[in-house]
C-alpha cells in the first residue's frame, strides 16, 4: 500500500512539474489487460485446448487413485486367505504405485509443472503483441503515462474516453489476419527469417532444461524401483532359507521319531515269542506305510505352495510390467502432444 502511496505522489508531482514547463497538459491513456485477453480469439482457442489437456489429465490422476484404492480395498478382503510375505508384497506394489501417480501429479500440476510453463508459454507472446501496440499507439497519440487498469496500481475512477482497450483489440486482430492471409510457404519463410532466431535459443535452452529434469525423474524412478526389487529379492531370499530351514528341522525331527519308534519295536519284537513273529513284522510294515505316506503329502503340499507362489510372482511381474509399459506408451503420447502444439 504504501508503494501505491509513493506511485501515485510521484505521479501527481510529475504532473505539476510538467504543467510548470510544457504549454500543453498531460496526455494519459489505460488500458485493461484482463479485458483485452478474454476478446483475443488466438488467446481464447489456446486456452481451451490447454483446459482439455488438463481435464483429460486429471481424468488420469483420479482414474489411476480410483485403481490404487480399489486395491486396497481387495487386499483388505484377501488377507485372511494370504500369507504374510504376500500381504506385504502387495502393500508394497501398492505404495510403489500410488508414488508414481503422486510425482506424475506433481510433474503436471506442480509449482514447476507442465501446468505453469503452458500457461507461461500461451500468456507470453499475447503480451509482447500488447506491449508492442501500446507503444505504436502512445507514440502517435503522445500520451505521456500509460497505465494498466488490471494492474497492482489502484485506479478510484477512470474515465472512459482515456481507454483505449479495443483499439489494443483491433490492432492484434489486424496483425492476426494480416499473418494468416500469408500462404503457408511466406509463413514459414517470415518466421524462419524474422522470428526464429530471436526465440530459437531460448526456446532449445527450455525444452533442454525440460527434457534434463524429465531424464532425472525417469533415472530416479528406475533407480528406487531397482532399489526397491532389489530389497524385495533379498526378503524373499531371506523367508525362502528360512522355511527350507524350518522344513530340514521337521524332517530330521521326523526321522528321528520313526527311527525311535523302530528301535521300540524291535525291541518289543525280540522280547516277544517266535509265534508273533510274523504279527509283529506286519504291524512294522504298516507304521513304514503311514510314514512314506505322511512324508510324501507334506512334500506334495510344499510343492503345490511352491508353484502357487511362483505362479504369483510372475502374474505380478507380468502385470507390473504391462503397467509400464502402458505409462511409457502415455508419457510418449503427452511429449508428443506438448510438441505439436
Amino acid at each position: 500500500m504504501k508503494i501505491k502511496v509513493l506511485f501515485l505522489l510521484t505521479l501527481f508531482s510529475l504532473i505539476g512539474i510538467s504543467h510548470s514547463h510544457a504549454q500543453r497538459g498531460i496526455r494519459i491513456g489505460y488500458i485493461d489487460t484482463e479485458y483485452i485477453l478474454e476478446n483475443v480469439p488466438e488467446y481464447q482457442e489456446a486456452t481451451a485446448q490447454l483446459e482439455s489437456k488438463v481435464q483429460k489429465w486429471k481424468g488420469e490422476i483420479e482414474s489411476q487413485l480410483s485403481t490404487i484404492e480399489q486395491k486396497r480395498k481387495d487386499l483388505s478382503n484377501e488377507k485372511p486367505f494370504l500369507t504374510k510375505e504376500l500381504i506385504e508384497e502387495r502393500e508394497e506394489d501398492i505404495t510403489f504405485e500410488e508414488q508414481e501417480i503422486l510425482d506424475y501429479q506433481q510433474k503436471r500440476f506442480g509449482p514447476n509443472g507442465d501446468l505453469i510453463i503452458q500457461k507461461q508459454q500461451l500468456i507470453k507472446p499475447i503480451q509482447d503483441q500488447i506491449f508492442t501496440a501500446v507503444q505504436d499507439m502512445a507514440k502517435k497519440r503522445k500520451y505521456d503515462f500509460v497505465f494498466d487498469k488490471s494492474a497492482d496500481v489502484v485506479m478510484l475512477y477512470s474515465a472512459e474516453r482515456y481507454d483505449f482497450s479495443d483499439e489494443v483489440i483491433r490492432s492484434i486482430t489486424r496483425s492476426a489476419k494480416r499473418k494468416q492471409a500469408q500462404s503457408r510457404a511466406e509463413k514459414r519463410q517470415a518466421k524462419q527469417e524474422e522470428v526464429l532466431p530471436e526465440i530459437n535459443e531460448e526456446r532449445e535452452a527450455k525444452e533442454k532444461a525440460a527434457e534434463e529434469r524429465r531424464q532425472e525423474i525417469l533415472d530416479e524412478r528406475a533407480a528406487r524401483k531397482e532399489a526397491i526389487q532389489k530389497r524385495r529379492d533379498s526378503i524373499i531370499a531371506a523367508r525362502q532359507a528360512a522355511r527350507e530351514a524350518k522344513l530340514k528341522e521337521r524332517q530330521q525331527a521326523t526321522k528321528d521319531n520313526v527311527s525311535e519308534g523302530e528301535d521300540a519295536s524291535e525291541n518289543k519284537t525280540d522280547a516277544n515269542n517266535n509265534n508273533n513273529n510274523e504279527g509283529e513284522k506286519t504291524r512294522e510294515q504298516i507304521l513304514e506305510e503311514r510314514r512314506q505316506k505322511k512324508l510324501e503329502d507334506r512334500a506334495r503340499r510344499k510343492q503345490e505352495l511352491e508353484e502357487r507362489r511362483q505362479r504369483i510372482l510372475a502374474e505380478r511381474q507380468k502385470a507390473k510390467e504391462e503397467r509400464e509399459k502402458e505409462r511409457q506408451e502415455q508419457e510418449n503420447n503427452d511429449n508428443e502432444d506438448e510438441q505439436e502444439n
